[in-house]
């Protein structure tokens, strides 16, 4: 009995003692709750699938809902400082700091296709991008489903019958949006709009159908609009990064691990993700109650002539700042339709 007790906490030892120790500790940091799609469908398997690229060397630690403390806009800082290795965040929180990357948000170059847009933004990122990630190392870029129209009472059939309302959004491009609407633009991150529809501060928000559920947004709205073909007003540019230090430290194997777990088969399941969070988020409101609304050819055709000018503001702003934004968005629109086909 003795000699099999010892037999086998010597093979466990050996077991243990054979499995690949974990060199790299890395925190990944993000605003949204562990029960989000962007927490359960995409930040787990992508750290996970970079654990198993590196043949268990790396570990990856999220720690979601801010628990490291700070506020959703100080996220990228955090990164850029080295408070933490990696950050998820949306780049709208920080108005201004992307500037090249905002081409994708725009209203009428960014419509439905989830998967184009991000591949678009990765064939563009090196020429085109990279300068707006200084003190960081982009594991990869995304999108969502895009902004539709969420509000309180309000059957916004079209931009008109937004005039005077005040709605949410986190970027400054979709603020012009709402400007271009006649409405009011709010900006606050979105772990604070259930609140802040409760309270009547605003009356809605351009945000897409996949946060219905983890925030209870059919308790607080009655609408959900889209266009004919599922068309939203924009989107919104999110960022995987590290810190750039902690990324120039790493041997080269290990960075492979990390750019294989981002590559184009990744930017296009994250197509899939999101599309298919939207689709259960539209679901949930429809289920309790509010009406999903896909308007007309017509009444789109109504809402893209109101912000085409949008497009041109940014043109405008960007050029001022020495981007040349005319430039980016003939290539943005070149790489989504080339991505789309």
């Amino acid at each position: 009995m003795k000699r099999t007790i010892l037999a086998t906490g010597l093979l466990a030892v050996l077991g243990a003692g054979s499995a690949p120790a974990q060199e790299f500790e890395f925190t990944l940091h993000h605003f949204l709750g562990p029960q989000a799609p962007a927490h359960t469908d995409m930040l787990e398997p992508w750290a996970r699938q970079v654990e198993e690229n590196s043949d268990g060397r790396v570990a990856i630690e999220i720690y979601p809902s801010m628990t490291l403390g700070g506020r959703p806009t100080e996220l990228v800082q955090q990164a850029r400082d080295g408070v933490v290795d990696l950050v998820w965040t949306l780049n709208g929180y920080t108005p201004g700091l992307f500037p090249r990357s905002e081409v994708f948000e725009l209203p009428t170059v960014y419509e439905n296709d989830i998967a184009a847009a991000n591949l678009a933004m990765a064939a563009m990122f090196d020429d085109h991008l990279a300068d707006d990630y200084r003190g960081l190392e982009v594991m990869f870029l995304h999108v969502h489903a895009g902004q539709g129209i969420q509000t309180t009472e309000i059957e916004a059939r079209s931009p008109a019958d937004l005039e005077g309302a005040a709605l949410r959004i986190p970027t400054r491009t979709g603020a012009w949006a709402i400007e271009a609407m006649g409405a009011q633009p709010v900006a606050m991150p979105v772990p604070e709009l259930p609140q802040a529809l409760s309270k009547g501060v605003v009356d809605g928000a351009l945000i897409p159908w996949e946060i219905i559920p983890a925030l209870r947004i059919y308790e607080q709205t009655d609408f959900q609009i889209e266009g004919p073909e599922k068309e939203r007003i924009g989107t919104s540019v999110f960022q995987v990064s590290m810190n750039k230090g902690r990324w120039d430290a790493l041997p080269d194997d290990i960075k492979q691990a990390f750019r294989e777990a981002g590559g184009e088969d990744w930017l296009r399941q994250l197509g899939e993700v999101w599309r298919a969070a939207d689709e259960r988020g539209i679901e949930i409101a429809v289920e309790n109650g509010n009406t999903h609304i896909q308007l007309t050819g017509e009444e789109w055709g109504a809402y893209e002539e109101a912000l085409t000018p949008v497009v041109d503001r940014w043109v405008e702003q960007v050029s001022g700042e020495g981007v040349d934004g005319a430039a980016l968005v003939e290539r943005a629109r070149t790489e989504i339709d080339a991505a789309s086909e």
